[in-house]
């Protein structure tokens, strides 16, 4: 799966990034390299779900899927 993510330069220095596809997604970095390593972790936490709260019989299925 590929994204696009939106880069700006920060006023107080550093960047900050969103990802358009993904409301709410954003993360900041001092550095490119912090952002770039930010971004993946933010990306993960904004696709991620915890399904233990879901509420399901017992013929209703979890599944996990690549994407």
């Amino acid at each position: 799966m590929k994204v696009k993510v939106v880069v700006h330069e920060a006023e107080e220095g550093g960047y900050w990034a969103e990802v358009p596809a993904i409301p709410g997604c954003a993360t900041q970095g001092e550095t490119f390299q912090d952002l770039l390593a930010n971004l993946y972790e933010a990306v993960e936490g904004c696709l991620s779900v915890d399904v233990q709260d879901i509420k399901k019989s017992s013929k209703d299925q979890v599944l996990e899927i690549a994407i």
